[in-house]
């Protein structure tokens, strides 16, 4: 549903961060990424070493484009429009890429990076736009803050074309020791720090790793993907665990 951005009260740091669902999560979600808006590009190649770009081109790569280099795409949960963009560039792509985001301060630090990007403000778990009319979407680190996952995949699926792919890249906790640890460390103790000295936000970058807490393991993702109106689903785990990209096929034959 296309709306304009709200305003909620800010969280006090103490206070049990609302990472389950539900509209005290809606709300958090769209104040924090307002907030947080001017450094987060910054703050994602600091914090992830600049990896997030390695990952996001992986991703466009395996979104399958080149079967429609004149078509149309979505960047879902799309902030400053990152994925886009990267789609954009490539080299022989000629479509057309709406950028889909809920926090409209994202969408207007991120337009400028193509030209081929159309933002437009509307929340992924109730898109605004008629059914079987996109020839891939692609997701980074979003799926995550959706008030309902399942809803957002189920939407997701409802607006591709039959045989067009979604590619999700996430945060994932590494499965195994001595990593798990490492990652838990760095995610619960320097993240945070480095986040609020940036961003100057209290709360965000202690929300990123307790979000990933409570997210689906990578193969639960990919059960609840094919659950929705996908196939063909694979996950490859980057850096050991620490995220992951998804990839699944929207059921039916493509015309």
């Amino acid at each position: 549903m296309s709306e304009p951005l709200a305003s909620a009260p800010m969280r006090d740091a103490g206070r049990e961060l609302p990472v389950t669902g539900g509209p005290e999560k809606r709300a958090y979600v769209r104040q924090m990424f307002g907030a947080i808006a001017p450094t987060y590009d910054r703050l994602n190649r600091i914090i992830s070493f600049r990896l997030d770009l390695r990952w996001r081109r992986v991703a466009v790569q395996r979104l399958g484009w080149e079967r429609a280099p004149e078509g149309r795409y979505i960047d879902l949960c799309a902030g400053t429009m990152d994925f886009g963009a990267i789609l954009s560039h490539q080299s022989g792509f000629r479509g057309q890429i709406v950028g889909a985001d809920f926090v409209r301060r994202m969408l207007e630090l991120g337009r400028s990076k193509s030209t081929q990007l159309k933002p437009v403000a509307a929340d992924a778990i109730e898109l605004p736009f008629s059914s079987a009319i996109f020839d891939g979407a692609m997701v980074g680190w979003g799926v995550r803050n959706l008030v309902d996952l399942d809803a957002g995949l189920v939407e997701a699926a409802r607006v591709l074309k039959p045989g067009a792919r979604l590619t999700i890249v996430e945060m994932s906790v590494p499965p195994r020791q001595p990593l798990r640890g490492l990652y838990r460390m760095y995610s619960e103790h320097v993240l945070p720090i480095i986040g609020r000295i940036i961003s100057k936000h209290r709360t965000a970058y202690s929300w990123l790793p307790e979000s990933a807490l409570h997210f689906p393991s990578p193969p639960e993702l990919a059960r609840r993907m094919e659950e929705a109106g996908f196939t063909d689903v694979s996950f490859i785990r980057f850096l050991g665990g620490v995220t992951a990209l998804h990839v699944g096929t929207r059921k039916g034959s493509a015309s």
